[in-house]
């Protein structure tokens, strides 16, 4: 149930978000304003008509129309004007920290220049740091429904640009394509001094999660909630402190559950999980990164001392400095006694 103090809580305390892919942050205006810009056909009459569209039973329903809305994004003055749309909306959620995804294979596959979109979001993100204050770690994700040969050929297009991209990480299909179709990539990233990510357990199995760890050896898990089905899994997670990037608002609109309180945050949570509360692709899936923070304290009746722990659960699982983590838990410490 709604609860004013928590909800004013939730509001004040300061956020990372460490699961968010920026494409899947377009809104529909600014698809269609893209669209006319670039003078690129859509298939949809309105925005209601688009807002209809993102009703999906599964991860492949939603990443067919999603992989059908990059097709707007061709100038760095687009994904500058998506970047920024989306930092507009993560400050009024008072997140302090981003920690963004981008797919650049969506884009060369299309004849767009890696450097354009690099250069767009980069730019984006420069002026969120400036102008909103918010900071930033920029994370490639390989597409894993292509082969590791072409993900090899995405670190290869990356590698002028290593000072400007912090870490790689895995998305798109999950099912049929266990992250060791990537172990060799990963290394090779590993070796580079990227960090490392990897989506797994949200419609994978237990053994995918698994392989994320063993074999990509990922810093942190994105989703994970099928881990939950493998007790030993479970205590291997909290043992070594893996964060979790869990996406509720997404799992709901993807059918991963049936309906918000069966997000698997409080049982994460009561395991002594590094849980974590993200948007994953807001635009598509209803919710920026605070009204999944509503929607999760309000279905499963969470704590004042719950909720905190998410938000410090953000900034600990991050990739910034240990000084940089001290600073943003301290600011928590002063939202909860301000």
């Amino acid at each position: 149930m709604p609860n004013p103090d928590r909800a004013a809580l939730i509001d004040r305390l300061p956020k990372a978000e460490l699961h968010l892919h920026i494409e899947g942050s377009l809104e529909p205006e600014l698809l269609f304003a893209l669209a006319a810009r670039n003078a690129v056909a859509i298939p949809f009459a309105s925005v209601e008509e688009v807002r209809a569209a993102y009703d999906f039973s599964n991860l492949q329903d939603f990443l067919d129309i999603y992989y059908q809305g990059m097709a707007v994004l061709q100038t760095e003055q687009d994904f500058f004007d998506l970047t920024w749309a989306y930092l507009q909306r993560a400050a009024a959620d008072n997140v302090r920290h981003v920690e963004i995804f981008f797919d650049p294979q969506g884009h060369t596959a299309r004849g767009v220049a890696f450097e354009t979109v690099l250069d767009g979001i980069e730019r984006g993100l420069i002026a969120g740091q400036r102008e909103l204050g918010i900071t930033f770690r920029l994370i490639m994700c390989f597409l894993r429904h292509l082969s590791e040969e072409d993900a090899f050929s995405a670190l290869e297009q990356a590698m002028p640009h290593l000072d400007r991209i912090h870490g790689v990480g895995l998305d798109s299909s999950e099912l049929g394509h266990p992250p060791a179709k990537f172990a060799r990539v990963f290394a090779k990233a590993r070796a580079l001094g990227l960090h490392v990510t990897a989506h797994a357990g949200e419609e994978g199995p237990p053994e995918y999660v698994r392989e994320a760890l063993d074999l990509l050896k990922v810093e942190r898990i994105d989703h994970g909630n099928r881990a939950l089905e493998d007790p030993a899994l479970v205590r291997r997670i909290a043992a070594e402190g893996m964060t979790l990037t869990v996406c509720p608002l997404s799992n709901l609109k993807l059918c991963v559950i049936d309906e918000i309180a069966q997000s698997p945050v409080r049982q994460m949570l009561d395991l002594g999980l590094m849980v974590t509360i993200n948007s994953d692709d807001p635009a598509y899936f209803g919710g920026y990164v605070g009204a999944n923070y509503h929607a999760v304290a309000d279905a499963l009746d969470l704590s004042a001392d719950q909720i905190v722990r998410l938000a410090q659960n953000s900034f600990t699982g991050s990739f910034l400095s240990a000084a940089e983590k001290a600073l943003h838990l301290e600011r928590i410490v002063d939202a909860v006694n301000g």
